[in-house]
């Protein structure tokens, strides 16, 4: 069992109790989601970690293990952060190999991560199967979008404030493709968050709000709280 502070060890047990209440019986989808600052992969870490605690049996699967290949990008530009939302992940393969199964409950197998993001390659897939009664947790970003309306029957929105934008004059000549390359994954990425929060609403969307910018001190707060 994992040891936190104090503060984080009852949030998390506060809400692995509230969700195993409700759907401690039979198969549950859980989504952690937040933007691609939010800490949402150590977030989901600790509350699946919780609920074993409690006895039950969890899953957990990351948004980013299921991404397109560059070749099957509609757009193979440059990122853009329209492109990072529109087009960055499969959710048509998320739902056919994951999700669905994993409702169907009995012996049907069911498939954590598609993608091998330092290959940039499909994964052969690894199934795997649980008894009647388990949660999978799906963490990442865009999990409260408009076509994943339905899948959850539980979302939990991880609130952080944005990323402060590093404004200082650099050499372009001290950076090299890597680096250039990782900065403009960022830009994408940022930016999309911001088209997210503004087409999708996420925070209204969620059951729980967590202000989790002191990753080891979360804290609940309401829909109506500043």
């Amino acid at each position: 069992m994992a040891r936190w502070a104090a503060e984080k060890k009852d949030q998390l047990e506060a809400l692995a109790g509230e969700i195993l209440h409700n759907y401690g019986s039979g198969r549950a989808i859980v989504a952690i989601d937040g933007s691609s600052a939010a800490g949402t992969a150590a977030f989901a870490a600790a509350l699946a970690d919780a609920m074993r605690g409690a006895g039950h049996k969890v899953f957990v699967a990351s948004i980013r293990d299921f991404r397109k290949t560059h070749a099957r990008r509609e757009s193979q530009r440059a990122e853009t952060a329209e492109s990072f939302y529109g087009d960055a992940f499969d959710y048509s393969v998320l739902q056919r190999v994951l999700i669905d199964p994993f409702r169907a409950s009995g012996s049907t197998g069911f498939v954590l991560a598609a993608y091998d993001e330092k290959r940039d390659a499909q994964l052969q897939p690894k199934w795997m199967t649980a008894g009647k009664d388990a949660i999978l947790i799906v963490e990442g970003v865009f999990l409260n979008r408009r076509d994943l309306a339905g899948l959850w029957n539980y979302s939990v929105w991880l609130e952080v404030p944005p990323p402060e934008m590093d404004n200082t004059e650099q050499d372009n000549t001290a950076h090299d493709n890597t680096a250039h390359d990782n900065t403009e994954q960022a830009d994408a990425e940022q930016g999309a968050d911001a088209l997210y929060l503004a087409e999708a609403k996420p925070r209204s969307a969620a059951i729980a709000i967590i202000d989790n910018r002191d990753v080891e001190h979360p804290r609940r707060v309401f829909a109506d709280a500043c």
